[in-house]
């Protein structure tokens, strides 16, 4: 018995397990992640450190070396390459393929916390895995015509980035632009000097006098009260009181050897939108996460959000990888849709055989029900690459069914043999 008289045989199991294959997959199509790009976690960790504006000389020897000593003690790594820069360090650290990325960031993390205490004072570290993650998936921005870039900073950082930080599967927010307000204390040597003090004094003074403490607690019945004593500075007068120096000939006050004045911090990352200054936020998604769904929820909350927003604020899409992902399904459907529409109508055409033709256009959303079921099954996802190759794969399968389907049928007009050995025949031909 041949393998099309088995198949013959069973056909009834045949036709369920197609079935079966074809549900799966449509099942496993709402259940799959949805991304621009596949998830592929490469064997790199990149570690960017902040140290003020130290030269690139000191950076290298104060920073960056001790830092890539303790790093080398890692497990696993392959290589450590560094660049050092004014204020900054980048380290590239690499590892062998099958790795565990989040345990050796981990380890990475720890290993340069052991050192931080023996660092400049100051210094900031921040340890990244290199995925498609890294890059947000959503940016919006954020203009106003008459607020400052304080205000507008102050609202996305407060406001928006709790708000869209609670949508499910979205990793971090992160805001940039705009201008962060300080109080600025110059200081004039020569008057500094003349009373005997230095700039370290001045900055010892201003840290201890603007503090947060609790000075005890208080209890009453059954109520415990922790009193605390709030002695921050709130404007630029009562800095200029900050005591620096107690004499028998008095004191001396920030206000007597320098000025408090009202400032931003210097930005060296400046956000246009528009042709206005504006602020962006960022929208960062978690691993295997969905794009599309993040994308329409983040929608949701700022639909709902721009009811409380003053009229004064305008909020605008920047840039949405959701979109580029609905193209690539759009791509698909329609590729799947004209390919159906054209096999029907050349086998209806060439053949007359509604039952061959209904046939051969099932052929398409099976093969493809049975890939996404495939997907599933090998923890895949939606992405430009897989959406891509269903496009591409969608005019190769047409194209087969009809060829296929076309010499079966002129073969068995033109035998006079068993319908399955012609069948067997000329599927092998």
């Amino acid at each position: 018995m041949t393998i099309i008289e088995r198949l013959q045989s069973q056909r009834r199991a045949v036709i369920t397990l197609l079935a079966l294959l074809a549900v799966g997959g449509i099942v496993a199509a709402w259940t799959l992640p949805v991304a621009l790009f596949p998830h592929v976690e490469f064997p790199r960790i990149v570690v960017n450190i902040d140290a003020g504006d130290r030269p690139a000389e000191r950076m290298t020897t104060e920073v960056t070396m001790p830092v890539e000593e303790a790093i080398r003690s890692v497990p696993g790594l392959r290589s450590v390459r560094s660049t050092s820069s004014r204020g900054t360090s980048d380290i590239s650290i690499n590892f062998d393929w099958g790795q565990d990325m989040v345990a050796a960031m981990l380890q990475v993390e720890s290993a340069i916390n052991k050192v931080l205490p023996s660092l400049p004072a100051g210094t900031t570290f921040d340890v990244r895995r290199m995925d498609p993650t890294v890059f947000p998936v959503i940016a919006y921005s954020l203009t106003s015509k008459t607020r400052s870039l304080v205000e507008l900073r102050d609202i996305a950082y407060w406001q928006l980035r709790p708000l869209l930080s609670s949508v499910p599967g979205v990793a971090k927010v992160s805001v940039l632009g705009g201008a962060e307000a300080e109080y600025r204390v110059t200081i004039d040597p020569g008057r500094l000097e003349a009373r005997g003090l230095a700039l370290a004094d001045v900055s010892k003074a201003l840290s201890a006098s603007n503090t947060i403490s609790s000075v005890g607690r208080l209890e009453d019945h059954y109520k415990l009260y922790l009193a605390i004593v709030d002695d921050r500075a709130l404007d630029e007068r009562q800095i200029g009181e900050t005591v620096l120096l107690k004499s028998a000939s008095g004191l001396v006050r920030v206000g007597d050897v320098g000025s408090v004045t009202h400032a931003t911090v210097p930005q060296w990352i400046r956000v246009n939108a528009d042709g206005r200054d504006a602020v962006i936020f960022q929208v960062y998604q978690q691993p295997d996460a969905n794009t599309v769904q993040i994308s329409d929820e983040v929608q949701a909350k700022l639909r709902s959000y721009r009811s409380q927003l003053p009229p004064d604020l305008q909020i605008a899409s920047w840039y949405d990888q959701s979109q580029l992902i609905v193209s690539s399904a759009g791509s698909v459907r329609d590729a799947v849709f004209i390919g159906m529409c054209l096999a029907a109508a050349v086998l209806m055409l060439f053949l007359r055989n509604g039952k061959v033709t209904l046939i051969a256009i099932l052929t398409v959303p099976t093969a493809l029900a049975a890939t996404i079921l495939l997907l599933k099954v090998l923890h895949g996802s939606f992405n430009i690459m897989t959406l891509g190759g269903m496009a591409a794969a969608v005019g190769l399968i047409i194209d087969d069914a009809i060829v296929m389907v076309e010499h079966v049928i002129r073969r068995m007009r033109a035998s006079t043999e068993g319908r399955h050995a012609v069948v067997w025949h000329a599927a092998g031909e």
